[in-house]
């Protein structure tokens, strides 16, 4: 959890949440062209503050509750993997909390990325990204 340099990249690791052995995720930021780039995945819950001015963002936004809903209701057997999915991965909804809890005023691009195939919607994320942010978005 040391800042460290290669070149002109700055590269801050954090702690992440997930169920799996020091998942990590990072601030990256580069002198010369003084942007930052804040990546996380594999993580429900960001429990730090990114106050400073971030350029780009590729974050997870996994699922949303309400397909993830539907899907249970439909398939039974998905209600099986539901406890681990909500505590290893980021909802739509707790990605734009980590938004709103930001300065974003700099912020020019953000990938959405680790989206569930089944349980996320990237019309719908990007929308709702593009609608709070103003930002360029993307997912994958």
């Amino acid at each position: 959890m040391q800042r460290f340099e290669i070149g002109a990249f700055s590269i801050l690791p954090f702690e992440t949440e997930h169920d799996a052995a020091e998942p990590l995720g990072f601030l990256i930021g580069n002198s010369y062209l003084n942007e930052t780039l804040l990546y996380f995945t594999d993580t429900f819950y960001l429990k730090y503050k990114f106050t400073g001015s971030v350029t780009h963002i590729m974050g997870e936004a996994n699922y949303s509750t309400e397909i993830l809903a539907e899907n249970i209701r439909n398939d039974p057997n998905m209600g099986a993997r539901k406890s681990r999915l909500i505590e290893s991965h980021m909802s739509i909804d707790n990605f734009i909390e980590v938004l709103k809890s930001m300065n974003l005023s700099r912020i020019k691009q953000i990938y959405l990325i680790h989206m569930s195939e089944a349980n996320s919607d990237k019309a719908a994320f990007k929308e709702r990204v593009q609608r709070l942010t103003g930002a360029e978005v993307y997912t994958t």
